[in-house]
Formats: structure tokens, sequence, C-alpha cells
């Protein structure tokens, strides 16, 4: 599986999965006529549907995003998920998506161990691995009455497409693909699904733990902090502020240089080689990385041995899974930030 480092730059992480849409999206429309569609399903159970609180007379909603106004005539029973995370803040609404999109190749999908419980042992379909783009018949199948694209960068004319199939709930507007803060989302899915005063609750909830944070630890305002990534030898990855394992070291009370952010531009991510690691001169420097094969290799890297940062033990090394942390970070949902909080904490006071 590609690096998820990777997985969020620009375009690239759905250029198989959009492909997939402009050549079947005429098929889509014909086998579903309109958002309820006819034909056979290959349904996931009936125990991975909505689980929802929102009562009926809550629609119709009309939810604003990037691409304009869409229109929720009545609750959703067969929500599809089409963002990387947007699982995430649909469960902690009180609803089980019945399809989703694999970023991490998770086996099985709902064992994350901030998730798990919220699924309750529903397993979604898992239309396609983020790398590899959706298997289109499967959500054509699927029959949803709710798409949420979100967290998932999509363009304008895929949404369009999509959008012969159910109604869809982009990305947030004022935002670079991927860069829209965590509340940003739970807001548009809470009013999606009717949730909106649970939905405020969540990230009221969660924006109290980080305050909690950050006055346990007032030594780490004003302190420089870097997420980074190395998915081949002497290539770099630093995450701009927007992302959201940044935006998590931000909320902790550390701040992100603006160098980075500058250099990603609309990417998620700047990228550089050796001759860039000064970049990460900061005062705590977080490693994610796919397992722990890489951590010697950067470690021995003659520009980063010379850094600060690194002499002085300033650098923290995560794994992406076993544990999963840099995954909860990656996510950065109102489901994954608590594991987040409770594993990262100690780790950056040691």
């Amino acid at each position: 599986m590609a690096h998820p480092s990777t997985s969020i730059t620009g375009a690239r992480p759905l250029r198989h999965l959009l492909a997939a849409l402009a050549v079947l999206a005429l098929t889509a429309a014909a086998a579903c006529g309109s958002a309820g569609g006819s034909g056979e399903s290959t349904a996931a159970p009936s125990s991975a549907g909505a689980a929802s609180s929102a009562p009926a007379g809550a629609f119709p909603v009309k939810v604003e995003h990037l691409y304009g106004t869409t229109e929720i005539t009545k609750k959703p029973e067969r929500i599809v998920t089409f963002g990387l995370s947007d699982h995430e803040p649909v469960l902690a609404l009180g609803h089980k998506p019945i399809g989703v999109v694999d970023w991490f190749q998770r086996s099985p999908f709902t064992d994350w161990p901030w998730a798990k419980q919220a699924w309750g042992g529903a397993e979604p379909t898992v239309l396609g691995l983020r790398e590899d783009g959706v298997k289109f018949e499967k959500l054509v199948a699927l029959k949803p009455d709710l798409i949420f694209a979100m967290y998932s960068g999509i363009q304008k004319e895929h949404y369009d497409q999509l959008s012969k199939i159910a109604p869809v709930v982009a990305q947030p507007k004022g935002y670079d693909p991927y860069a829209a803060p965590w509340q940003d989302i739970t807001r548009l899915a809470g009013r999606a699904l009717g949730e909106e005063a649970k939905a405020e609750q969540l990230i009221a909830g969660i924006g109290e733990r980080f305050a909690q944070v950050r006055k346990d630890n007032p030594q780490w305002a004003g302190k420089t902090a870097v997420a980074a990534d190395s998915f081949k030898p002497g290539q770099y990855s630093a995450f701009q502020k927007g992302d959201p394992k940044s935006a998590f070291l931000a909320e902790l009370g550390f701040t992100i240089p603006e160098e980075i952010t500058k250099q990603a531009g609309a990417s998620n991510v700047a990228e550089f080689g050796s001759e860039g690691l000064n970049m990460l001169e900061v005062d705590r420097l977080v490693w994610l990385t796919t397992g722990k094969e890489p951590w010697e290799r950067i470690k021995n890297d003659k520009v980063y041995k010379e850094l600060k940062v690194a002499k002085e033990g300033r650098d923290l090394f995560l794994t992406y899974q076993d544990p999963p942390i840099g995954a909860a970070l990656s996510f950065n949902t109102v489901l994954s930030i608590p594991y987040a909080v409770e594993q990262v904490v100690p780790l950056l006071k040691k």
C-alpha cells in the first residue's frame, strides 16, 4: 500500500477513483435512475445501516459546501462515505455507513481502537483502497441515499457525477483539499444528518479536552512543532498547518512554521531531500512512518544527524499502525482525537 503521507497530496490520492468516475458515471446514472435506483443490490447487512437519533421532522435540510448547496429531503438510511475519514464523524453522530473507502488497508476495517465500539459489530462494504480507487459498481449497488465526500478533495465534475446517484456533501468551503478543520467537517456532517446540536456537543467536548492539555502543559505555548515523514531514502515530507496531523499539534499549543505551509502550497505537505532538512529544526519534531524500519535510516542521514532537534533528542518517532497513533493523528476526528491525546501527550512530555 502506498504510504499515507503521499495519499493526500493534491489530486493524487483519487486519480484512479476519479478516472473510474469519469468512465462509469453514465452507467451509474442508468443503473440508479434517481437516487433511489433499482436492480439487484449487494448492500451490506442491515446491521450496518443507519442508527440515527435524528427525528424525521429535522428534514428537509440544506447543506452548504464547496460546490454549492445540497438538499437532503428525508432522514438518511443508507449512507456512503467517500472521504478517507468521513465515516468517523458520521459514526460519532450515531450513524453507521454502509459503504466506506479504506485508507490504511485495515482488516477488519472496523477494528480501530477508537471506533470499534461505535461500529458495534457492523461491517460496512469496503468500496476500495485509497490508492486503487473506489469500485464504482459496488457504490452503485449499495443504493445510497446520502454520500459524504468531505475529506476527499473531490473535483466539481466528479461531484456532479456522484450527485446523479444520491445527494452529495462535498468538502467545506474556504479550504484547500484535505485542509478543512475537523470542527468544520463535523458541523457539515451534523447538518446533513439532522444532528447539529449533537455535533456542537462533540466539538465542545473535544475543545475542552484540548484546552485542558494546554493548561496542563504551558511549556508548549509558542514552541514550534512539525509532523514529518520519510517514505523513501533521501526523501522527506513535512505537513503544513492545515493537515490534520499538524492541526492536532497546534491544538496542543504548538506553532507550525509558516515556511512549511508556504512551501506546501495547495498540497498538504512540503516535500524535499536531505538538503531541506533544516526546515525540521524545530522545538518538537514528530516523525510518522509506516513501520519502525525507516527510523534508523532517518537518524543516520548525515544532514539530519547535525540538526539540534536530533542531537538534543527532541524528535519523537511514531508509527501509523502497531500502535496506530499515526493513523489517529491522520484521521484527527471527533472519534480519534481522544485516543490521540491519550497516546501522544505523555510521549511529548518525556
